[in-house]
């Protein structure tokens, strides 16, 4: 069972519809009917991080809340419908309500875990949140979306 997890945690990240630039799931570390738990650590070498800001870059919220929606939602989504065949996903953000409190400069990791609050009718509402490496809390609330299998 050990190495069945980690198995199924890498064939939920394969099955993102995300790409390098845009793919902010390092690692899936647990995931469960409930909820998710994942990594991202931003490289300084991001594409966003050039001017945002000049000589002080720091990875902005907009990118945080993807973070937060790989990692928390879609990942979970993905393992939710995991007993449903498909060849591809659609995936549909329709609400964020995020707050931040503390930066993300480039080179830092943070842990993101989620905690589903529904999944009804096609529609993933969870509870999110984002810490660093010091287990300090950069961010929190509530993401939801639409997901679902291609017929």
């Amino acid at each position: 069972m050990a190495t069945e997890l980690p198995r199924m945690h890498q064939e939920i990240i394969d099955q993102l519809p995300y790409e390098s630039p845009f793919l902010f799931v390092d690692e899936l570390e647990e995931v469960h009917d409930n909820g998710v738990t994942g990594t991202f650590t931003f490289s300084p070498d991001q594409f966003f991080y050039k001017g945002h800001f000049r000589d002080k870059p720091v990875t902005p919220g907009v990118i945080l809340t993807e973070c937060m929606a790989q990692i928390g939602l879609v990942s979970l989504g993905i393992y939710l419908l995991r007993a449903e065949e498909s060849e591809e996903r659609q995936v549909a953000l329709s609400h964020t309500d995020v707050h931040f409190y503390l930066p993300v400069f480039p080179g830092e990791k943070v842990w993101v875990t989620s905690e589903k609050k529904y999944f009804r009718f096609q529609k993933l509402k969870c509870k999110v949140e984002m810490k660093n490496a010091a287990g300090k809390l950069v961010g929190r609330g509530e993401i939801s979306g639409m997901i679902r299998n291609y017929e």
